[in-house]
């Protein structure tokens, strides 16, 4: 349904405003206690959430549906950042109550880099098959089956560099820069082949094409050039970030290494750098404090 320039999917609205809702009234119960979630935290969640509910209802979504260029962008736009900022926006306590329900909690396993990446991966391939693609194209439920897909992966391959579940021990600084990339290479594969496949791949756009008077090959190559610069700038920013995590882990964990032997209490380096890893590093500072 479109209304005054905008594109309206219920199917694929529904859950933005469930999941909106789901979270604040998560916040609100946790505010005020010393699980409460960080403001920025809010902020990243709920700007994942607007810039996915932005992208579906803007012309850009509409424009999707006619030239595969445009249809990249939405796609990188909901599944590499918006889901990104859904992730940031998770802390421990916010997933508790759903990881406390068992078949949730088995789900965990589903965010071990070695699992989440081969999902990730899987899925943007399928969805790239020409049967596939052009089914979303065609049928509103199969469309909003797509971007769920894109949304749920890619946050999960997130989730093992910036979630609140803890991480194999052995998934230090040196793994998650293989782990980036990884993702990277998977995504370049996709991107090369568009750019380079030897003709269009999907025949579902030709009108749109024509009406923007756009050669269905140069519109294909556009959406692979779109994808593999998008992936590049999102890779170079992912590793600035893991180098200057490394740098912050390193030093906390010294000062923890410091303090416990400044107070008597007996510290491992294993154990501080997994508290440190884990985000847990002022919890153990506290410990140490109290002489424990």
């Amino acid at each position: 349904m479109i209304a005054a320039g905008l594109q309206v999917a219920p199917l694929q609205l529904a859950p933005a405003v469930i999941s909106v809702g789901l979270y604040a009234k998560r916040v609100a119960t946790l505010r005020g206690t010393p699980r409460a979630v960080p403001a920025l935290r809010q902020w990243a969640f709920y700007g994942g959430v607007g810039l996915i509910v932005a992208v579906l209802v803007s012309p850009l979504g509409t424009l999707g549906e006619e030239l595969f260029w445009a249809h990249m962008v939405e796609h990188l736009v909901i599944a590499d950042l918006g889901a990104l900022l859904l992730v940031l926006g998770l802390t421990g306590p916010v997933l508790a109550p759903i990881l406390r329900i068992r078949f949730f909690d088995r789900l965990r396993v589903l965010a071990h880099p070695l699992v989440a990446l081969p999902l990730w991966a899987l899925d943007l391939y399928l969805w790239h098959v020409p049967a596939l693609h052009e089914a979303a194209l065609h049928h509103d439920g199969v469309h909003a089956l797509q971007h769920l897909c894109f949304i749920f992966f890619g946050a999960n391959v997130w989730m093992c560099l910036f979630g609140p579940l803890p991480m194999p021990p052995w998934f230090g600084t040196a793994w998650k820069a293989g782990y980036i990339v990884a993702v990277r290479l998977c995504g370049a594969a996709l991107a090369n082949a568009l750019l380079f496949g030897g003709g269009a791949f999907y025949d579902a756009y030709r009108a749109g094409e024509h009406a923007h008077g756009l050669a269905p090959d140069s519109d294909q190559v556009v959406a692979g050039s779109v994808m593999m610069v998008e992936e590049s700038l999102l890779t170079i920013a992912l590793f600035c970030w893991l180098f200057l995590q490394a740098a912050r882990q390193s030093d906390e964990r010294q000062e923890l290494l410091d303090l416990a032997a400044a107070r008597g209490v007996q510290l491992t380096e294993e154990r501080a750098a997994r508290a440190v890893s884990a985000g847990r590093g002022a919890e153990l500072r506290a410990r140490i404090e109290r002489g424990g």
